[in-house]
């Protein structure tokens, strides 16, 4: 029988980066004359009220993505490797940065998994050597011009469980035995599924219940290696 393998998958979003991606993606566009204010007052808004746990993962990006509407998908891919050189790449977690070269080097199949758009990710995922990405997919028409819509389920809550559970059945990867890491309480359907979950630097319910499962607990730039064992399974 063939071996399974043990796979890490990692959140992107206040994981393995320390901030929002998709805030730090307005704020660039609005720099370059490219986002409306009013659009960015509205987000601003959304993201108080997501910060307070009153409005929901789904329900934030979902608005995010009607910015892209009518748009040219080539724009924003052109775009995405100055994005992550300068804005992105400076914001990664140094401790979690640790953490993938460790699962790299004991030879589990890294997973960056995010509800971040693909096209910001990509960069990221190829310089930091991660084997796949799982993330949100923006929609273009035959012309490539953006929806503002997602082309299948966003990459949240129990839809990010069942894309790495789909993922894991294909590469004959072993969740039992396989490590997640996450930091909001929508990480929680992905953590569980794992025999290694990893919480980092917690929203409070998120926290809460890692308490009560023991869960290991990180913090962005400490040297701590909670949970750090040499296993190669």
């Amino acid at each position: 029988m063939e071996k399974k393998r043990a796979a890490a998958f990692f959140d992107f979003d206040r994981t393995l980066l320390t901030v929002e991606s998709g805030k730090l993606g307005l704020y660039y566009m609005w720099e370059r004359g490219e986002v409306p204010l009013g659009f960015l007052l509205r987000a601003a808004v959304r993201n108080v009220f997501f910060r307070l746990h009153l409005y929901s993962d789904q329900d934030f990006l979902s608005f995010l993505l009607t910015y892209y509407k009518g748009k040219p998908m080539a724009r924003f891919k052109e775009e995405a490797e100055e994005f992550y050189r300068h804005r992105l790449k400076p914001r990664l977690a140094p401790n979690i940065l640790e953490r993938v070269a460790w699962h790299k080097k004991a030879g589990h199949v890294l997973v960056l998994i995010s509800g971040s758009l693909r096209y910001i990710l990509e960069p990221a995922a190829k310089d930091l050597g991660f084997d796949h990405l799982v993330s949100t997919v923006l929609e273009t028409d035959a012309r490539g011009i953006l929806t503002g819509r997602a082309v299948g389920p966003l990459c949240l809550e129990t839809n990010k469980k069942i894309l790495a559970a789909a993922l894991a059945q294909k590469e004959k990867i072993d969740l039992s035995v396989s490590w997640a890491y996450g930091n909001h309480q929508s990480d929680l359907p992905l953590l569980l599924s794992v025999g290694h979950p990893v919480v980092v630097e917690p929203t409070r319910p998120l926290l809460k219940e890692a308490g009560k499962h023991g869960w290991p607990v990180l913090s962005y730039g400490t040297a701590e290696k909670a949970g750090l064992k040499e296993q190669t399974a």
